[in-house]
């Protein structure tokens, strides 16, 4: 049975691979460990195995896992799941970067709750790119709209787009999906150069993670590759 620092470096040599065969400089692409539902002593395995981001859905089990490992310096944590209203505070306050704000309404939130004391809040706007009804998210319209009105909020910092295209379409429509995500990032990149760095493309997981690389991506959410099959869903927020 491999172990989490295995299953790193198999996934690191997976990413550098694909970052060499898309052309692009290496380095480019972060890997982001997707840690829900796997205890604190996963994460603290896999930061001794040199993994620094850690990207969690549910709040209130993220919270858990900070406190139990607060000794630890240099977590970087990620909040990538649905936001609710009434627990904005909190991610504003705990986290370094959110990868799933899809309306202006939790993007004015984290703002005026983030903590003056705290660099900018790193965001990505969460796009549903293939207009899921079970998926989070703001369509392609909303973008330009939202990007002009969140270029005016102080305390966050727009980085780029966030997507979790359908994983059951074909390879080739998966394919598209990220392109088109890539070129919408390359577009507002263009519109509104005021807007921050957009720098940032959020994409691709264990099974697809290559194809994202090769599309742009600049953050692949690997989970299931370092730390195996997850635990039956439970209800967090």
């Amino acid at each position: 049975m491999s172990s989490i620092a295995d299953n790193i470096g198999s996934v690191t040599r997976r990413i550098q691979k694909a970052t060499l065969q898309a052309g692009r400089e290496p380095g480019s692409v972060r890997l982001l460990a997707v840690s829900k539902t796997r205890p604190a002593e996963d994460l603290k395995a896999a930061f001794e195995a040199g993994q620094v981001a850690f990207g969690e859905n549910y709040l209130q089990e993220a919270l858990d896992k900070m406190q139990a490992l607060s000794g630890i310096e240099g977590i970087e944590w990620h909040f990538i799941g649905p936001i609710q209203s009434n627990k904005t505070r909190q991610i504003a306050e705990a986290f370094a970067w959110v990868h799933s704000v899809d309306r202006l309404k939790i993007a004015r939130r984290l703002s005026e709750q983030r903590p003056e004391t705290l660099p900018p809040l790193n965001i990505c706007l969460q796009v549903n790119i293939n207009n899921e009804d079970s998926k989070s998210g703001c369509t392609l319209d909303d973008l330009d709209e939202l990007l002009e009105a969140i270029g005016e909020l102080p305390n966050l910092r727009l980085r780029g787009l966030m997507a979790i295209p359908d994983p059951d379409q074909p390879e080739a429509e998966l394919r598209l999906s990220f392109r088109k995500l890539a070129s919408t990032l390359t577009k507002l990149r263009q519109g509104h150069p005021e807007a921050g760095p957009l720098d940032t493309l959020s994409m691709g997981m264990s099974d697809d993670l290559e194809m994202a690389i090769a599309e742009g991506a600049t953050w692949v959410r690997v989970g299931t590759a370092l730390f195996g099959a997850r635990p039956a869903k439970h209800s967090q927020s």
